[in-house]
């Protein structure tokens, strides 16, 4: 395992920078990640790579090209770690300690997330497609620029495209090779990442031999703007840390696939092979008794005939044809499909649907949703320790909030909070009623004191009763 150590000792960048990539590739972290991109694709290897073999009367084995080889893959892995995913992060991320009060154009008071908009619109997209690689892969990293034109922007590179070198005795980042390739016959890029800049490299045979093609350059440019000049660069700087933040996907850094792969593989080799025997057995077949004397070609024609016109001529009375048929094994297989794909959810922590009946209290769902609450507690930890690291960064100190994403009785969740409604503020209301996401809250309070001025507005400018009765007594 190359180190951050190792490539301080080189003198030659672009070399470390093949061997590092080399090294990568041939890892068991890679072939993992890879294995579990294929499984995310619903393409599980191993379902995929079967194939029936027979053995000779030799003893040797040999591919049986006349069975049925039907490859049903199925869906449990991306649909598990989105499901694990998105619920944590489906109503994306917001932060409690930067919120500023502002007045719109009509006077009006609003509340705008600081810090959220700091990261940008993407951000919410960009920490979820993190998440997600963390959990197949278990790790992604996650790296942040900040641009006056394009906006400030959180960049996904997958455990497939980057080479972290980590710190011998802090196991920290200290610094990065993330390359990549659109063909095997097209030219390999690469950028080696520093805490002081970065530098662009370039291979035309893969990874074997990589050319300097841009100088180290800093990760931000000062631009100064000027009516006269319009905008002129003056300078470069860094970040006080590389700008490149690991994320696990759990505690145990791992893929998801690991201890996942033997439940989804036995799933889709029975489920398969269901399919096969029902395409490999006969529904009807006959033994012929007393027959011997028939060449092939007439076995074939009675067989034919008793196939497609369900009626042909034997002698009775010195042989005999008799029907059978075979059935499949369906009950067996239905139960032990079932239990597997019950295993897998429950290894897994996902929330299986089907175990929620229809009309259900919230004590029952949450009863359903504890395994996965528990998983996401582990994503949530995973997600606050990249989001303090990045906020440390950046030089921001704030702390974030999510809104898990989940199905529940929301007439009975309304009907709990509405009841306490007299003890509680409209901020603590509105965040605890199910079908509003923390984004909507402040935007709810500002549209709340709006129509809360108007109606104070409208009350100064009506006259008061004494001044009706005065005016009625005037006017008569």
């Amino acid at each position: 395992m190359l180190t951050f150590q190792d490539f301080e000792k080189t003198t030659d960048k672009a070399q470390f920078v093949s061997t590092a990539i080399a090294e990568h590739l041939r890892s068991e972290e890679y072939r993992i990640a890879k294995s579990a991109d294929e499984y995310a694709h619903q393409k599980n290897e191993t379902v995929y790579n079967y194939v029936r073999i027979v053995f000779s009367l030799l003893g040797t084995p040999i591919e049986d090209f006349t069975a049925s080889n039907n490859k049903i893959a199925s869906n449990f892995f991306y649909r598990l770690n989105t499901q694990r995913c998105t619920y944590l992060l489906g109503n994306g991320v917001s932060f409690s300690d930067n919120t500023e009060e502002v007045l719109d154009k009509n006077g009006g008071k609003t509340f705008i997330d600081k810090t959220k908009e700091f990261f940008g619109s993407h951000f919410d997209k960009d920490l979820k497609s993190l998440a997600y690689y963390g959990l197949i892969h278990g790790v992604s990293y996650g790296y942040w620029t900040e641009d006056t034109k394009k906006g400030n922007r959180l960049h996904v590179f997958k455990l497939t495209e980057f080479k972290g070198l980590f710190d011998e005795e802090t196991g920290a980042l200290r610094a990065g090779i993330r390359f990549w390739q659109i063909d095997s016959t097209k030219p390999m890029f690469a950028v080696l990442y520093e805490k002081d800049g970065y530098t662009k490299f370039k291979s035309e045979s893969g990874y074997a031999s990589f050319e300097e093609v841009q100088p180290k350059k800093a990760y931000k440019t000062i631009v100064q703007t000027s009516d006269f000049d319009g905008e002129v660069i003056i300078g470069e700087e860094n970040y006080t840390e590389i700008p490149i933040v690991p994320f696990y996907g759990s505690e145990l850094k791992q893929s998801t696939l690991v201890g996942m792969q033997p439940g989804i593989d036995s799933f889709d080799l029975i489920r398969s092979g269901f399919a096969n025997d029902l395409s490999d057995c006969a529904q009807v077949y006959w033994l012929l008794e007393n027959c011997g004397g028939m060449s092939d070609a007439e076995v074939e024609r009675f067989r034919d005939r008793l196939k497609f016109n369900h009626i042909a001529v034997a002698d009775t009375d010195n042989s005999k044809v008799t029907p059978y048929t075979q059935e499949i094994p369906y009950q067996a297989r239905k139960e032990y499909l079932d239990h597997i794909r019950a295993g897998i959810y429950e290894d897994f922590g996902g929330l299986d649907v089907h175990t929620i009946a229809a009309g259900a209290t919230n004590d029952h769902i949450d009863a359903a949703y504890q395994p996965m609450d528990e998983q996401a507690d582990d994503l949530e930890f995973q997600v606050i320790e990249f989001m303090d690291t990045l906020l440390e960064l950046v030089g921001i100190e704030d702390t974030p909030i999510f809104k898990r994403n989940r199905i529940s009785n929301q007439k009975e969740q309304t009907d709990m909070v509405l009841s306490a409604a007299d003890y509680l503020d409209d901020e603590t209301i509105l965040s605890k009623l199910p079908f509003i996401t923390v984004d909507e809250i402040y935007k709810i309070l500002a549209n709340k004191d709006a129509e809360d001025r108007d109606t104070f507005n409208q009350g100064e400018n009506e006259p008061s009763t004494e001044e009706q009765v005065e005016e009625e007594i005037i006017e008569e």
